[in-house]
């Protein structure tokens, strides 16, 4: 909750709350990202299930019901609601 608080606070009010010029966190989309790693040469190495139910195992437990984790193409997509926040990846 500490890290939450000191590194991802102003980051998830900024994604999930503004727009404009407001908005300052600009990340690149995940689909962008999986078409340069691709072009580059590397393939997808998707997390194991236990991976995905340990992490949202954690998140039912130590936080509130707000956050969400989806798997998709083998990536996480760790957000607030409905709106991603993180996109987490591995490749080889």
């Amino acid at each position: 909750m500490n890290v939450e608080r000191q590194c991802l606070a102003r980051d998830i009010v900024n994604i999930v709350a503004c727009e404009g010029t407001e908005r300052i966190e600009r990340y690149e989309a995940a689909g962008k990202w999986r078409a340069r790693m691709t072009m580059a040469g590397f393939r997808s190495s998707p997390f194991s299930a236990h991976v995905n139910e340990t992490i949202r195992t954690l998140l039912k437990s130590a936080y509130c019901d707000r956050y969400m984790l989806k798997v998709e193409n083998g990536a996480l997509y760790f957000g607030w609601e409905d709106k991603t926040l993180v996109v987490g990846s591995a490749w080889k």
